[in-house]
Order: structure tokens, then sequence, then C-alpha cells
């Protein structure tokens, strides 16, 4: 089961939580982070740094309320750390969580003291000569997956949240609803592979804040409880950096090394697995300054070493915070407390040289001085970039420097070469950039007159309009006689820059080609009223001559007739 993801909504593509991830896990496709559980290692601290916040963490909230409501008997295992979240309400925060439904409140560190326990019995039985503790859950996954061959170096214990949970359900029955109250999103994936047979959830710090919050508990009137059972000194200490250690007191024969920081632990194995280091118990935390830097709270900006001091005066007055010194060691022997730790190596295709090679040139990496290897998109090198490309992890896209250049060149290639005068001022209407065509037509050259007026090659009304109101010219005709232009200009104000920029089409030829066309209309036109003035005039001369041809034929064709019937009478 996933229980971290990136929103689709928030993605802004600044690739700061690849840059984050050291096992790049995160695959972007779309341009839309996606992070690959099969390559994770749920440290979770690509999503707390998210600027955007586009975080998606599954919440088993619900369920731990459902299991209030049912009645069941409901205990909380709280870390440690959690002293150095809520210092001065420590009691109070633990009266909050009984008052919303919890039957009990329990430090892990109770069962932190039975885990070193059998740390020590281990390392002493054990004929190895390095050993790595298991406290953190994504350390124990960065060797399963990255590091398999350094699997017979980690010591097969549980954590302290797998045995408390392992210890509470022997003392209080299987029935038991056991939540793990911490800073740590990686108990999450931790709990899901124990298929809740011994944590039946996980919450973290921000969400049990939330949750008080919303039942609007009154801190200022609320008496502060004590947790129950006791924890040693050697247990409370488990969320310092170097408190394992400390807690396994002198091991002889053994050189003790304390590494926080997921970049640090890689260090560490990188050392163990070449064989530079020997004789080394390690403690390896995935969080910088261990689970008081736990991931929970990076946004938070209270000072870490403030938690830490609260955490170490947490437990020096330990007993103060105790509701009763019951220990659970006596009873907990037929408990096993063993793991295994399995071989998750992430398997990969390798790239041959031409795949490589190929995908650099789409890149734009023709040669070693194209290769900046700066980082920014998340991967160390240009060509480790191209590897993520190969696998479907990355895109083309992602190379900051690449796409700049692109931009660049595409936009140099227009403002060159195009032939509409570009104009750009500043806000005090002094000039900034020209193209080559601007040039042309004002008949200067940029160097001459940049940061000088763009009032002494034309009229700056437009533009001071543009720049007051905020309101854009579009498709305004302008005359400019001295250069002999009739411009179409447009005008707009970038706010976010604090320019004004103008692109001004030289419509004079069209103009001239317009006069010169109306000229052939009118010339056409007086043609043909010419034509047809004359044909009117040869229309009315032949039906003149037809009207006095027509009267003739008439006076002939009566005095025909009359002789006609003249004739006809005398035959009569």
């Amino acid at each position: 089961m996933s229980h971290l993801n990136f929103s689709r909504a928030n993605c802004k593509n600044c690739y700061k939580c690849l840059r984050s991830c050291p096992v790049k896990a995160i695959k972007f496709k779309n341009e839309q982070a996606e992070i690959i559980e099969n390559r994770c290692i749920n440290c979770g601290h690509c999503l707390v740094i998210c600027p955007q916040n586009a975080r998606e963490i599954t919440s088993d909230l619900e369920k731990v309320k459902q299991a209030i409501s049912n009645g069941k008997k409901v205990i909380a295992s709280i870390a440690p750390s959690f002293a150095g979240y809520f210092n001065e309400d420590l009691g109070k925060f633990i009266a909050a969580l009984k008052s919303i439904g919890f039957y009990l409140v329990e430090e892990t560190a109770v069962a932190a003291e039975t885990v070193t326990n059998l740390y020590v019995k281990y390392i002493k039985k054990s004929d190895k000569k390095i050993h790595i503790t298991t406290c953190c859950p994504s350390v124990n996954l960065l060797v399963e997956k990255y590091y398999p061959e350094l699997i017979p170096c980690i010591i097969p214990i549980v954590t302290p949240m797998t045995a408390h949970g392992k210890i509470i359900k022997n003392k209080y029955g299987e029935e038991t609803f056991v939540v793990f109250i911490g800073p740590c999103i990686g108990k999450k994936f931790e709990a899901d592979n124990l298929c809740n047979k011994y944590i039946d959830a996980v919450l973290t710090y921000e969400e049990v804040e939330k949750w008080i919050e919303k039942e609007k508990i009154n801190f200022k009137q609320i008496k502060p409880e004590k947790l129950q059972g006791v924890a040693s000194k050697r247990g409370r200490g488990y969320p310092i950096n170097g408190g394992i250690l400390n807690a396994l007191g002198d091991v002889l024969g053994f050189e003790k090394l304390s590494v926080s920081g997921t970049k640090e632990c890689i260090e560490v194995l990188n050392s163990i697995k070449n064989k530079d280091i020997n004789g080394v118990i390690v403690e390896a935390s995935a969080c910088k300054g261990s689970c008081i830097g736990g991931p929970n709270r990076i946004e938070n900006k209270k000072d870490y070493f403030l938690r830490l001091m609260t955490v170490k005066n947490y437990i020096k007055n330990r007993e103060k915070f105790v509701l009763c010194t019951e220990n659970y060691n006596n009873d907990i022997y037929h408990i096993d407390f063993f793991t295994k730790f399995n071989n998750k190596k992430i398997v990969t295709q390798k790239p041959l040289i031409d795949d490589i090679n190929k995908i650099m040139k789409s890149m734009g990496k023709y040669s070693k001085e194209d290769e900046l290897n700066c980082g920014v998109c998340g991967y160390d090198t240009c060509k480790d970039k191209a590897k993520a490309i190969y696998e479907g992890m990355a895109e083309t896209t992602m190379c900051l420097h690449y796409m700049r250049s692109k931009a660049e060149n595409i936009s140099n290639v227009i403002f060159e070469n195009t032939a509409t005068s570009i104009i750009i001022l500043n806000e005090d209407m002094n000039i900034l950039e020209l193209n080559p065509a601007a040039e042309e037509i004002f008949n200067v050259n940029l160097e001459n007159v940049v940061e000088k007026p763009i009032s002494i090659l034309m009229n700056d009304e437009d533009f001071k309009y543009v720049k007051e109101t905020g309101r854009s010219i579009t498709a305004k005709k302008i005359s400019i006689p001295q250069y002999n232009v009739i411009f179409v200009e447009n005008i707009i104000y970038l706010p976010k820059q604090n320019i004004i920029m103008a692109s001004m089409v030289n419509i004079m030829e069209e103009e001239k080609n317009k006069r010169e066309l109306m000229k052939v209309k009118e010339r056409t036109l007086d043609a043909a009223q010419e034509v047809i003035e004359k044909q009117m005039r040869v229309a009315q001369e032949i039906a003149s001559l037809l009207g006095e041809t027509t009267a003739e034929t008439k006076m002939i064709l009566t005095k025909l007739k009359k002789v006609v019937e003249g004739e006809e009478g005398e035959i009569r």
C-alpha cells in the first residue's frame, strides 16, 4: 500500500523533491512528480520540503477514531521524541490524548530498553565484525533495496515500535488496538509490513495535533496527566543522535559510529561495502539529527537544538512524567523479538553507450563542455539524468539550461529576424532594447540610444498611457512622417518585469499600394463613365435617326394605301 505521493494539481516542476531524494525514487512524466514505491525508502523528506505543499499522505486517523467509537481498548505508544515537540505541555498533551479516547499512553522507550538488551546479547554472541542497528525503517529499506549484500550486517531485532506493540498485546490482550505516535512517516510502512498484527495504526504528531485542535481541547484548563509504565534513561535516549550507541555502553572490540541523514548513511554503507571500515557498530538514521529531526517537523521552524535540549531535560526528569514504575522486562522472555530482512534489490536494465549518447544529444549535450552537471534537475550529472530518461524516470525537458538555451535561441531568432519593429522600455520610458528592424526604421544603433528616452525617436504619449493605466494599446495606426512610416502599433505593460514592450508593423508600402489601387479604381471609373456617356449618345442618335425614318415610312405607306384604295374603287 502506498502511503505518500504528490498531488497532481500543485506540482510546479521545481524538482526540489528529486534533489532531496538520495535514491532518486521520484519519476517525472508529463511534468508531474510521482513516487515510485518499489524504489522508495519512505523517509518522507521529499513531501515535507515541497514548496507547493503538493503532498498526499495516507492517514490512519479515521481508523483510530472508529476503534475508539467501537469501544476497543486503544493504547498509544508514543515515541520519546515527543518531548522535543510539546516541551512544556507534556503532561497536558498526555491528558489530551486520554480525553479524546485513548485508554492508556505509554512510551515506546519501554521497548527500546528491551531492544538494547537484545542488541548487546546478539553482538556478544556474533562473530560478525560489522553491526548496523535497525531502529530506522528507512535505513532498513535502504539496505534491503540498494545494499542487499550488507543485510547480514543488520542486527535481526525488531524496531522499538514493533517490540512495544508485541509487549502491549502480550500484556493487555491481542484485541488491544495499538497506535504508534511519532514524527516518522516511514513507520506507516513498517506497520503495514506487520499486517496490523502488532501495530494497528500510525499517527504523526501533526495528525494528532490537528485532531486535538478539532476537538477544541483547552490546554489552559486541562489537568496534566502522567505516562503509564516506565522507560529507562537508555530507552529514552534513542531519538537523540548517538542515543542507541550510548545505550549499548562499551562493547569490547568495536568502535561506535553514529550517522544521521540519508546521504551520510549512504556514504557509510558504501564504505562498508568497499571494506574501507571494519570492527564498527553503526547507528544509522535517515533523518538529520536522528528522530528529533524527523520529517514531520521539518517545516516547523522550531530550532533543532531547542528540541534536543528539551528531550535531554525530559530524560533527566523522567520520573516526573511517569504514573507507575512497573517494569515489563520480567514478563517478556517468551516473546520473539527477532526478525528477518529480505533482498529487495532494484533491478534495472543497463543502457548501452549509444543509448546514452543519443539521449545526451536530445538534451543538447553534444560535447563535454555542454555537460554542466549542475544538479538543478535533481541528478548529480547529465549522464545520470540520461540514464534516468532511459529508465523512464525523467524527461528531456527537465534540463533547465537546455530549455532556457532552447527558448533563448528561438526568442533571439524571432527577435533578430522579424520584420516587426520591437521596442522595450523601462519604467522611466528609457530604451532597453531595439531589434534590428527597429534600428533600420529609426536609422539608429541600439548602443547609441540605450538608456535614452524613447521621445528622441518618437512621441511617447502612448507608452506613458499604457504604463499609467495598465491598459494595452492594440492595432492603433500612427504615422511618423520624419521616418516615412505608418505603423500599426501594439503596446503592453508587463508589471512583473516592470517594462513596456511595443511591436510596430510598418504598413507604409501597404498604404502606398492602397493609394495606387484607389487611383486605378478612379481611372477605371472615369473610363467606364466615358464609355457609358458615349453609348448613351450613340443610342440617342440611333433613336433619333430611327424616329425620322419611321415617320417618312409611315407617310409613304399611307399614300400607297390611298392609291390602292382608289384603284379598287375605280374597278368597282
